[in-house]
């Protein structure tokens, strides 16, 4: 079987984010496995808030059919995602809430979402380590009809949990990344 694409999408854009570093120490973890990965910045992809009647009176941003073909390029998908008060962050409920309004020609809206596999982590400086903000986020996602997988991986104080080349520094986060990342890779290959 060949390997799968990955898609890793950090939900910030914040200067020093431990969500980004995450992110990236994902894409490497998918990389060792031998995965193609891509890992983007939605702020190459800014996208108005929003709104039903800017969609009908100009159709859907020309930067949410860029990302919702990206996300199409891929196998898998992996969002990081930061908590803000206890929910995902607007940039992310955003980028997700304009994608979901794509539709091109020969497909069902929702298509990219249910095509895929999706998996979830996120990283805080508090002990939950951004888990309201995953379970908020699934809900999101699963409403859109996306298949997101059981697993997930949440990083607790975040401030002290990386090392000076931003590697983590424990061996039970490194193994709980390694688990998501190896299920992600698996559902993605049986559903290409």
């Amino acid at each position: 079987m060949s390997a799968p694409k990955i898609l890793v999408i950090p939900g910030s854009l914040r200067t020093g984010s431990h969500n980004v570093k995450l992110a990236a120490v994902a894409s490497y973890e998918f990389a060792q496995a031998g995965v193609d990965v891509t890992r983007i910045s939605l702020a190459d992809f800014p996208l108005p808030i929003y709104d039903g009647d800017l969609q009908a009176k100009s159709g859907v941003p020309k930067h949410a059919i860029n990302l919702k073909r990206m996300i199409g390029a891929h196998h898998g998908v992996l969002i990081v995602s930061p908590e803000y008060n206890a929910s995902v962050p607007p940039l992310l409920k955003n980028a997700i809430d304009w994608v979901s309004r794509v539709q091109d020609p020969h497909e069902a809206r929702g298509d990219v979402f249910r095509n895929r596999a999706f998996a979830l982590a996120g990283a805080s400086q508090s002990r939950l380590g951004a888990a309201r903000a995953l379970q908020a986020l699934r809900l999101i996602l699963t409403s859109c009809h996306a298949n997101v997988i059981a697993s997930q991986f949440t990083l607790a104080f975040a401030d002290q949990a990386y090392d000076d080349v931003d590697r983590l520094k424990t061996q039970a986060d490194s193994d709980g990344l390694k688990e998501m990342v190896g299920q992600l890779i698996d559902i993605s290959q049986r559903m290409m």
